[in-house]
């Protein structure tokens, strides 16, 4: 990845998590992600501390992937928080999809706070060898 690129991503970090218009009153993080594509997938893997399962929501909305999860506030019941140096809050990031992705076979897990898309490509995206004759 290029130097560029990295500076692009930390900006549009900042620029949401400030500017964005928010319903609740916790901060919203942009969860940090990697992306990885073969030839007949596309994954991604993105870090939600403290959200489970039932706390992911992920829809797809014409071309907009949008991943949401919301933490839930950590510590021991019948307590109340004396400090804290560990900022908690929701998640919520979007991604812009091609055709190149079989929308209806589209799959999501979630373990350890960490979301796993995965993202089938189309059977006409699918790259394949073409078998040269002979004459």
């Amino acid at each position: 990845m290029s130097e560029n690129k990295a500076l692009e991503v930390r900006k549009q970090e900042l620029t949401r998590a400030e500017g964005g218009e928010m319903t609740r009153t916790r901060r919203v993080f942009i969860p940090r992600t990697d992306i990885y594509e073969d030839g007949q997938k596309i994954t991604v893997v993105a870090d939600m501390p403290g959200v489970d399962e039932k706390s992911v929501d992920v829809t797809l909305e014409k071309n907009t992937l949008t991943i949401r999860g919301f933490a839930r506030e950590a510590g021991p019941e019948n307590a109340s928080l004396m400090y804290s140096e560990y900022v908690s809050g929701d998640y919520e990031r979007s991604f812009i999809i091609s055709s190149e992705v079989d929308r209806d076979k589209i799959e999501a897990s979630m373990k350890d706070g960490v979301l796993t898309l995965r993202l089938p490509k189309a059977a006409a995206a699918v790259a394949r060898k073409i078998q040269i004759k002979k004459g």
